[in-house]
């Protein structure tokens, strides 16, 4: 109680409040509470990161009114839903996405090098997930041998790689996207 009484008195006087008590009122947030976590965010048709980071989930800034999220991993049916953001207020979207059937090999095996985490991973054009799931000796790419464009963009969907791969059977290839 005490402390809405000296945040009133605070902004009535001119002093500024500290950004955890200020909110934009032109604004609104959205929260992606999905499973799996790794599942891709779209809105509008722009890609904004991950649904979760370290299983917690994401909030992203939005301008108000309708729009259109893609809630999209590999493993999974895309989540495609109109959402109403609303200026100063959250929307919470809680989503366990239907997972497809397990590919039958053989495999080959795409890594990714990216100077972010974040990065977004297409092949042919689709989303297959982001960077940091495919750049260590643990994590890889298991796909069926064949031509592949790959593309890396940064959060907000700009490209930062772009290039033609042929993936063998039982052979890694990695594809590097470090800006300098």
């Amino acid at each position: 109680m005490r402390t809405g009484a000296c945040l009133a008195l605070s902004s009535q006087a001119g002093i500024p409040l500290p950004a955890a008590a200020r909110q934009k009122a032109d604004v609104g947030y959205l929260v992606t509470d999905v499973k799996p976590t790794r599942t891709c965010v779209f809105v509008d048709g722009q890609y904004l990161g991950p649904a979760a980071s370290f299983r917690i989930p994401r909030k992203y800034e939005l301008a108000p009114g309708e729009h259109r999220l893609l809630l999209t991993d590999p493993r999974c049916e895309d989540y495609t839903t109109s959402i109403q953001i609303q200026a100063g207020k959250t929307l919470k979207v809680e989503r366990t996405l239907t997972s497809l059937p397990a590919p039958q090999p053989p495999f080959a095996i795409l890594k990714i090098k990216s100077d972010s985490k974040f990065d977004g991973v297409w092949l042919n054009g689709k989303f297959v997930g982001h960077a940091d799931e495919f750049d260590n000796p643990f994590q890889k790419l298991s796909l069926p041998p064949g031509e592949y464009t790959v593309r890396i963009a940064s959060a907000g969907g700009q490209t930062k790689h772009e290039e033609k791969v042929i993936l063998a059977a039982d052979k890694e290839t990695v594809v590097t996207a470090i800006q300098k």
